[in-house]
């Protein structure tokens, strides 16, 4: 027959109470360390990664636009170039 021991019923508990009071630490410090990165992120004047993406996705459809307006002028102008030698 087993009986219930006091003394660790009241370590059990004390653990348990230490446990809960480390992970609402972790959790504090875990937030106080993001807000400070935050703040030197704004110093510095960071970029967010989402807000890169979405510029870089914006700049690329750009760049490509551009390349296709080059190569039709290009080719425009070739074609106009041209012309002139076969006809002279």
């Amino acid at each position: 027959m087993q009986t219930r021991n006091p003394l660790f019923e009241e370590i059990a508990k004390a653990m348990e109470t230490a446990v809960g009071l480390a992970q609402a630490a972790g959790e504090e410090a875990r937030a106080g360390l993001r807000a400070q990165a935050d703040r030197l992120a704004a110093e510095l004047d960071l970029v967010r990664r989402d807000e890169f993406d979405a510029m870089r996705q914006a700049l690329s459809a750009e760049i490509a636009e551009l390349r296709t307006e080059i190569a039709r002028l290009s080719s425009a102008s070739g074609t106009a170039a041209r012309a002139p030698d076969a006809a002279g």
